[in-house]
């Protein structure tokens, strides 16, 4: 009974409302949305979660936006930002599943993992008196576990092998700060020229630039190939910062504009009295996966003719999003500006409000018109042609950044029976294995990277090993695709084995003796072609 009059009560207040709100000239939208709030909690026939409800009507309501306006629940929005705050509080290490077990590739330099003595190839096998191997835990339910405030303890056993026996450790690891890394790798291609490659914009992205660019120079560095291939942006200001770096200070980096957001303008600023790399010739490389910051970054340096993009046309993210937090930890990114390079190029694609699925699709697209494939493929809108600031040099604006050299997508060895392998982790799962097996003698025989990268070869025998893995996990063996991919099948595994037995950049310095993009963007800085469009 007191339940029915709490809903006749509702229902009343719901009738007055809806009166006097049609004595109003109009029925704000915002009042219509508690109404229907309010009715549905009230006078639905089965029970409701509130909560769920609110979110859902939220995600309806982006949905019919732009592509990029969304909503996030408290931990999705967690995850979302870790990456980008520069730290976690963790063990530090780096990781990876292999049968249902983890095992540590590396330890970060410094780290509680590192201090208290656990090593690469170690494999953890419990956390807190949790057992994580052999049950299929998920890697995120891991995390969970090693992960936490810092200060706190977490107690792992980790099972090694040692001389052929296998030895059960009991380690207490105090959780501290640890880095996520935004440069992937930071070396010297030859005497002159540098390589870095940055995997994301993240808050302490431009201080990591500085230092490998500042280190790249020491060893004589005079030109630089910066890889933005696959990254898919970040922060708006750690594309500025970067980019004081490059450019002349004072120019033009990036504005925003939008309906609601007034037009915003920002210039290069180094870090220190002068730009670290502002002379001297760069190449970018890009690709289609290359999004939003990356597009700020490689828009202004073409747009000052500060150095060439190669590659292929960049993703076409444009788009600002300003979070917009609530108190349950939960957070709203909504669009609310357009990114515009110091040309005036909106870097937004095209796209159709609430068509979220026609958007997701355009990579595919690109692909079966032919765009990744051939250059003749591509279609410049005249009415979009600009000119570089400096150079006078005809590029266009239409979504995406345009390289001026483009490098084909080389689909050649990629092969149905290689998709088949790399999506059951197979080639991973083998290499881990290989470098347990072999961490001493690899170390032994290549004193570094360098060595390892010119001398260690890929034999028949390892990739027979590897198919007949893959023909236990259920993959038929086909001869002639088998084949085709081996050139595709050596390389990653010569790049994982050197990333796990040396560092990150020993994988890069493997796959970009493979990696057409890298390959021309190395022929460009070191050739004619460049000074015949960049002319001091």
């Amino acid at each position: 009974m007191k339940k029915l009059l709490i809903i006749l009560l509702g229902f009343i207040t719901l009738s007055l409302s809806y009166a006097a709100s049609r004595q109003e000239a109009s029925l704000s939208e915002f009042n219509k949305l508690r109404m229907a709030q309010a009715a549905i909690t009230q006078l639905y026939v089965d029970s409701v979660d509130e909560g769920r409800l609110v979110e859902d009507a939220i995600v309806a309501m982006l949905a019919g936006l732009d592509p990029h306006s969304q909503y996030s629940n408290a931990e999705e929005t967690k995850d979302l930002n870790e990456p980008l705050a520069g730290n976690f509080s963790g063990v530090g290490i780096t990781f990876n599943m292999n049968n249902d077990t983890l095992y540590v590739i590396q330890t970060v330099s410094g780290g509680p993992s590192e201090r208290v003595g656990i090593l690469a190839g170690d494999r953890i096998i419990a956390v807190n008196d949790t057992v994580i191997a052999g049950v299929k835990m998920k890697n995120s339910d891991i995390m969970k576990r090693l992960r936490g405030p810092k200060g706190t303890n977490v107690d792992v056993k980790v099972l090694r092998r040692n001389q052929g026996t296998n030895d059960t450790i009991d380690f207490r690891i105090t959780r501290t700060d640890i880095p996520i890394y935004s440069v992937d790798a930071a070396y010297m291609v030859d005497d002159k020229t540098g390589y870095i490659r940055l995997n994301r914009f993240a808050a302490e992205t431009a201080e990591e630039m500085q230092k490998a660019i500042k280190d790249l120079k020491k060893q004589g560095m005079d030109r630089l190939i910066l890889d933005l291939t696959d990254n898919g942006g970040g922060y708006l200001n750690a594309a500025v910062d970067l980019l004081g770096e490059f450019l002349q200070p004072g120019q033009m980096t990036v504005y925003t504009e939008g309906l609601n957001s007034p037009r915003i303008d920002n210039f290069a600023k180094p870090s220190g009295s002068k730009p670290l790399f502002n002379e001297g010739r760069l190449v970018v490389m890009v690709n289609q996966y290359s999004a939003s910051a990356s597009e700020i970054t490689s828009g202004a340096i073409q747009d000052w003719d500060r150095g060439l993009i190669v590659g292929r046309r960049t993703f076409g993210k444009g788009l600002v999003q300003r979070p917009i937090p609530f108190p349950d930890g939960s957070m709203i990114r909504l669009t609310v500006a357009h990114y515009y390079t110091p040309t005036g190029r909106d870097i937004q694609k095209p796209y159709e409000k609430g068509n979220a699925k026609a958007y997701r699709s355009d990579i595919i697209d690109r692909f079966n018109s032919g765009e990744l494939m051939h250059a003749d493929s591509i279609h410049h809108v005249d009415s979009l042609k600009v000119e570089t600031l400096r150079l006078n040099r005809p590029i266009y604006g239409g979504g995406g950044i345009y390289p001026d050299r483009f490098v084909a997508l080389d689909t050649t060895e990629y092969t149905k029976y290689y998709r088949d392998v790399t999506a059951k982790g197979l080639i991973n799962s083998y290499s881990i294995a290989y470098v347990d097996q072999h961490r001493k003698e690899i170390v032994k025989e290549y004193k570094n990277d360098t060595n390892f990268n010119r001398e260690f070869q890929v034999t028949p025998e390892m990739l027979q090993e590897l198919f007949t893995l893959a023909e236990k996990e259920g993959i038929e063996f086909n001869q002639e695709e088998a084949q085709t991919s081996t050139p595709l099948f050596s390389m990653i595994i010569k790049g994982l084995i050197g990333r796990d037995v040396f560092d990150n950049s020993t994988y890069y310095k493997v796959y970009n003796s493979h990696d057409p993009i890298f390959q021309e963007a190395y022929r460009i800085i070191n050739s004619e072609d460049y000074d015949t469009l960049l002319p001091k």
